[in-house]
C-alpha cells in the first residue's frame, strides 16, 4: 500500500486504529491529528496471487487494508483491493468530495467466511451545518479473476447500502426545494410516518417542489441512474422553507394501506375514488423500494375478466343471465386451457361463470367474436388502458393490451399473455366498471401544471355496466371473492386473479374491489390465489374509507 500505509496526514483526513477485537476501529477525522501509535501502516497487507476459493484469512486481511485506505482517504490505495478499480476510486474519492463527510468510524463486525459487515458512525459537514450518519453494510472478498489476488467484490453499496448500480452519495443544496404534501383533508403526509409513500413524495418533490415557492436547505441524498429519476433525501443538514402542496390521498386510507401491506413481503395496494380517478392510497411493501403499484407492469391474471366480460357483453356475445358453458378444458390456437383444479359447472350462466373464475367460459367466446383487435379496443375506447399518456403527477404505467392472435389472445382473455397491469390500473378499471365512464388517476391537480388528462373515446353502455356491476356483486358475496369480501359492508362487487409468471413457484395474487364510491385493487407477488393474500389487503382499504 502507498501513501495510506504511512498513518500521516494524507489530503487532510488522518487514520488512527483505536483497538476493538477483529480489525479494530477506524477513525476518518477531517480536522487531522496524530497517530496514536498505532497507524495505517500497520493494516497495510501485499495481496499475493492465489487460486482456488479466497480463504478466512485472505478475505479478513483484504476487508482490513481496505478499510484502512476508505478511513485514510486514499480512493487509488482503497480501489485497487477491489475488482472495478474505477468505480471504487470514484466512490470513495467522493465520498469526503462531494459527500461532505467530514468524519467517520468505520467498525468491522463479525465476518462470516468471506463477507465482512461493518458499521459507519459519520458526520457530514457543509457550509458550517453537521449533522451525524450512521448505517451498516458489508462487503465480500473475492478472487480476481485475471490477478488471482483477493479484493472487494465492488458494489455501490459497500460505500452506503441504498446505493445502487449508477447511483451516487451526494450533499448540498438540492434543485428542488423540500414540499410538505398535505392530503385532501390538509393533514400531512411524512415519508416517517407513511414510509411507503417516500418513493412518491421524491417524486412530488422533485416535480412540484420549485413550482410551489418553497427553498432549499442542504442535504445528504442519493443521487439516481436515470435523469428522471428523483434524488432519495438520507439525511436534512439545513431545514428549507417547504411549500404545500395538496394531493387527492386520504390519510386515513393510506395509514390502512400501509397497515396492510406490511402483512406480505412484495405487495402492492391502490385505492380511487370511482366518480373522478382520484387517488385516496398507494402502497407498498417491497425490498427494491419500486412503486409498483403505479409503475409495474405484470399480467393480472382473471381480474381482466372485468374487461374481457365488459367487451362481450358490449359486442352481443354474452349477458349475465345467459348460458355460458363452463368445461373442465377448452382449447384455442393449439393451446389447451384448463380451470383452477379442472373444475366445471354444468349448465351455468355467464354471470355465475366470471363469479367462479371460469377460465374455459371466456375462452370459448373467442370464436364468435370473430376480431382479433376486439380485447385491446375496448380495454382503450372505454377503460382508457393502453394510451400511454396517463399523467397523475408522478410516474405511472397505464397499463398495456396489445393485439394478439391464436393462443395468445386467449391467455389475454383470462389476463395472461402480453397484457401487463399494475395495482393502479386495476383498480381504474374496476372504478370504470362501477360508475360506468373512465376517470384518469390523478394523485394531485392537474391545474398545478397544467397538464393534460386522458380520455376514453366514448362511455360504457347502461345495459353493460348494469350486468357488469351485477356479475361482480355475485363474486363479492357467493364467487371467489365471499371470503375476503365478508367483512366490506354495503354496496359491494369483486374479481380474484392469478397470474402464472415464468420461472416462479407460485402465481401472483391479485384482487380488485370496490365499496360505494370507493375502488381498490391489489397485487402480491407468488402470493397464490387472488382471495388468499391480495384480497385481504383489498378489503382492509375499503373498510377504512
Amino acid at each position: 500500500m502507498n501513501g495510506a500505509a504511512k498513518g500521516a496526514i494524507v489530503g487532510g483526513v488522518f487514520l488512527a486504529m483505536v483497538g476493538g477485537a477483529g480489525y479494530g476501529v477506524y477513525a476518518l477525522v477531517g480536522d487531522g491529528g496524530h497517530d496514536g501509535g498505532n497507524g495505517a501502516g500497520d493494516t497495510a497487507v501485499k495481496a499475493e496471487k492465489g487460486s482456488g476459493p479466497v480463504t478466512d484469512k485472505e478475505a479478513a486481511q483484504t476487508a482490513k487494508a481496505f478499510f484502512a485506505a476508505w478511513a485514510a482517504g486514499d480512493a487509488q490505495a482503497a480501489a485497487e483491493l477491489t475488482n472495478n478499480v474505477q468505480a471504487a476510486q470514484s466512490a470513495v474519492a467522493d465520498y469526503r468530495a462531494k459527500a461532505y463527510v467530514s468524519k467517520a468510524v468505520i467498525t468491522p463486525g463479525t465476518q462470516t467466511g468471506t463477507t465482512i459487515p461493518f458499521a459507519v458512525a459519520a458526520e457530514v459537514t457543509y457550509q458550517g451545518a453537521t449533522k451525524p450518519l450512521a448505517y451498516e453494510s458489508k462487503l465480500t472478498v473475492v478472487r480476481g479473476l485475471t490477478s488471482g489476488k483477493p479484493l472487494v467484490d465492488w458494489q455501490p453499496s459497500v460505500i452506503h447500502p441504498q446505493l445502487q448500480k449508477d447511483e451516487k452519495l451526494r450533499a448540498g443544496a438540492p434543485a428542488a426545494p423540500p414540499v410538505k404534501a398535505v392530503d385532501r383533508n390538509g393533514e400531512e403526509l411524512s415519508a416517517e410516518k407513511y414510509p411507503s409513500l417516500r418513493p412518491v413524495l421524491d417524486q412530488l418533490r422533485q416535480t412540484y417542489g420549485g413550482k410551489a415557492g418553497g427553498k432549499p436547505g442542504a442535504e445528504l441524498w442519493i443521487e439516481p441512474a436515470a435523469q428522471d429519476a428523483p434524488k432519495r433525501t438520507l439525511l436534512t443538514l439545513v431545514e428549507g422553507e417547504p411549500s404545500t402542496l395538496k394531493t387527492y390521498l386520504d390519510a386515513k386510507v393510506q395509514a390502512a394501506a400501509e397497515k396492510a401491506v406490511a402483512k406480505y413481503p412484495e405487495s402492492s395496494v391502490v385505492a380511487v375514488q370511482t366518480g373522478n380517478g382520484h387517488v385516496l392510497a398507494v402502497a407498498n411493501n417491497r425490498k427494491d423500494g419500486f412503486n409498483a403499484a403505479m409503475e409495474g407492469r405484470r399480467a393480472p391474471g382473471s381480474t381482466m375478466k372485468v374487461v374481457t366480460a365488459a367487451m362481450l357483453i358490449d359486442r352481443g356475445k354474452a349477458a349475465a343471465d345467459k348460458p355460458a358453458e363452463c368445461t373442465k378444458e377448452a382449447s384455442w390456437g393449439g393451446r389447451a386451457f384448463h380451470n383452477l383444479n379442472n373444475f366445471e359447472l354444468p349448465g351455468a350462466n355467464f354471470a355465475t361463470s366470471f363469479a367462479k373464475s371460469c377460465n374455459t367460459a371466456f375462452i370459448k367466446q373467442i370464436d364468435d367474436v370473430d376480431d382479433d383487435t376486439a380485447l385491446a379496443k375496448e380495454a382503450r375506447e372505454v377503460f382508457g388502458l393502453g394510451l400511454d399518456n396517463w399523467k397523475t403527477g408522478i410516474r405511472s404505467t397505464d397499463g398495456q393490451v396489445p393485439e394478439a392472435k391464436g393462443a395468445e389472445a386467449a391467455a389475454e382473455y383470462i389476463g395472461q399473455g402480453r397484457i401487463t397491469m399494475n395495482p393502479l390500473n386495476v383498480a381504474s378499471f374496476t372504478a370504470t366498471a362501477r360508475s360506468g365512464a373512465f376517470h384518469q388517476p390523478l394523485l394531485v391537480p392537474p391545474e398545478l401544471d397544467g397538464r393534460p388528462i386522458a380520455q376514453a373515446a366514448r362511455q360504457m353502455k347502461p345495459s353493460v355496466q348494469q350486468q357488469l356491476v351485477r356479475m361482480m356483486k355475485l363474486t363479492a358475496t357467493s364467487g371467489t371473492a365471499a371470503q375476503a369480501m365478508s367483512s366490506v359492508g354495503g354496496d359491494k362487487g369483486a374479481k380474484t386473479g392469478s397470474a402464472e409468471v415464468d420461472g416462479a413457484g407460485s402465481p401472483d395474487s391479485w384482487f380488485t374491489g370496490y365499496s360505494g364510491d370507493v375502488a381498490a385493487a391489489a397485487m402480491v407477488e407468488a402470493g397464490g390465489h387472488g382471495g388468499d393474500a391480495a384480497g385481504p389487503l383489498v378489503a382492509a382499504v375499503l373498510n377504512a374509507s
